[in-house]
């Protein structure tokens, strides 16, 4: 039997899409039913890596998370990466195949439709439900013609549909009903309810708009869902760092300033910091932002040599300089690693139309780019002898996971790789400077190994808490016991033809 689909549409970007399939996946596998997430294409650089080395958006690796199954590329059949001018990296099933410009990818992009219809019938006979997630908005009138993500998907799957809008960001009326009405008559007969997202305060004071929304519509509103807070859970979208110096502590003890470069990537990376109480993070675009933190970081990138130059052109590079020189602490993590050492070249152009720049020189690191992209889920061993600040009672175990076009040499690596995508392998990484002060390497996740973490943390003067940090798991659960307090799910269930397996 073909399982149902159950789609997750927006009125707009950052409408809540990708956290209400996780919580609606995580919802269904504690009910008894096989659910996967999936979502015909994504444009993210938070990416991560499966089992077998695809790459895909790190909000379908969360969601699969969340429904208790392995990630696989078929929950992320199209994946563009933003390089910047226009132009972006295309991964098809996991794999880079090409940069696109805007304009060559939309004349293309219908070339991917199989891709992404061959995907949803995969996962369509493996479980027994999918729930799809759309992008942005579904009636962007310009752009829906070459639709592959969105209603195309609907009506390809004859999905049961969830609009849902924002409420936080004001206009609720207009994007519901201004998105519903704009639908074409066989696109709205696919609309099961609407759901009004990041409420807060006392949701019986939008009573009359819930009236409002079903007497304008005839469509149901399946729930009024609360703004969740400190769920701390993965990021995909860039508008999201816009938001985390509020979250962060102004008062806490520890300050770390991210230079947020143009084509940051992976940023969820730093995610682990918002759980450890104490902690400040802050993402910084100037250079008199800057101040006096106890750690910089440079994170990864998808345009190193681009990021690099940005970063010298706004002075960047001499205050990183006199900071360490006087003492401070620089980590750098992929992109951010390759801009520590003393020159990146591309002699093929692979990245950009540079082809070399000198780096920032605080670490023996060369780095070439090569046409080959490393994708790998990784386990490594750390040489605590080369890290002056490792306690000999922290795992010297690592788990994180590698994206990368560039490779790099060193002399004073503190890495080794021992595994890529369950292969055994010996390959040295990272370089530390002498004092354990100035490091990096190319693995992504690096800070979500618990002892790892906060031992570097300790290095700064943090004083570990004797509180439990919430975990992944934990602030699924969390997400779900609200979502599914707002949603009546057997009503969602019987439109899908479905029943809960347990109560």
């Amino acid at each position: 039997m073909t399982a149902p689909v159950l789609m997750v549409l927006g009125t707009s970007s950052s409408a809540g899409k990708s956290l209400l399939v996780a919580a609606l996946c995580r919802i269904f596998a504690r009910h008894g039913i096989r659910v996967a997430p999936f979502k015909a294409q994504n444009m993210s650089n938070n990416a991560g890596v499966c089992a077998d080395g695809s790459e895909i958006g790190r909000a379908q690796i969360t969601q699969a998370f969340a429904a208790g199954i392995e990630p696989t590329a078929q929950m992320n059949p199209v994946l563009l990466k933003p390089e910047g001018n226009a132009r972006s990296q295309v991964v098809v099933l996991g794999k880079a195949q090409a940069t696109l410009s805007a304009r060559n990818y939309y004349e293309r992009k219908q070339k991917f439709w199989s891709a992404v219809t061959d995907s949803l019938d995969a996962l369509r006979d493996e479980y027994e439900l999918v729930i799809a997630e759309g992008a942005g908005s579904p009636v962007e009138l310009n752009l829906k013609p070459g639709d592959i993500v969105n209603m195309a998907v609907a009506m390809y799957a004859d999905a049961k549909v969830i609009l849902v809008g924002d409420i936080d960001r004001g206009g609720i009326f207009a994007q519901l009903l201004g998105t519903y009405w704009l639908l074409e008559k066989a696109e709205q007969d696919k609309v099961i309810g609407f759901l009004v997202n990041k409420f807060r305060g006392d949701p019986t004071l939008f009573a009359d708009g819930v009236d409002i929304l079903t007497e304008r519509s005839g469509v149901p509103v399946l729930g009024v869902v609360p703004w969740v807070t400190d769920l701390n859970l993965p990021e995909e979208d860039g508008v999201a760092l816009d938001s985390y110096n509020a979250m962060s502590n102004a008062g806490s003890a520890i300050d770390i300033a991210i230079i947020r470069v143009p084509r940051i990537s992976n940023f969820d990376d730093f995610d682990p910091f918002l759980q450890e109480p104490g902690v400040r993070i802050r993402y910084v675009t100037r250079v008199r932002d800057l101040g006096s933190p106890d750690a910089i970081i440079l994170p990864g990138t998808k345009t190193t040599m681009p990021d690099l130059a940005w970063l010298q052109d706004r002075g960047f590079d001499s205050a990183i300089a006199d900071y360490a020189q006087n003492g401070g602490t620089v980590v750098g993590i992929c992109g951010g690693y390759q801009m520590l050492g003393t020159s990146v070249t591309d002699p093929d152009y692979v990245e950009s139309d540079l082809e070399r720049i000198a780096g920032l020189g605080l670490l023996p690191v060369e780095t070439a780019f090569v046409g080959e992209k490393a994708t790998f889920r990784s386990e490594a061993k750390v040489h605590a002898e080369n890290i002056p600040w490792l306690d000999d009672d922290v795992d010297d175990n690592v788990t994180a996971y590698e994206i990368h076009m560039g490779q790099s040499t060193s002399a004073s690596n503190w890495l080794t790789i021992e595994k890529r995508s369950s292969q055994p392998v010996q390959h040295a990484d990272g370089a530390i400077s002498p004092d354990g002060k100035i490091w990096g390497c190319y693995l992504h996740g690096l800070f979500a190994n618990h002892g790892f973490r906060r031992a570097w943390l300790k290095s700064l003067g943090w004083e570990e808490p004797t509180t439990q940090i919430v975990e992944l798991d934990a602030a699924l659960d969390r997400l779900a016991d609200v979502v599914e307090a707002e949603i009546d799910i057997d009503v969602v269930l019987n439109d899908l033809g479905l029943k809960r397996e347990n109560n």
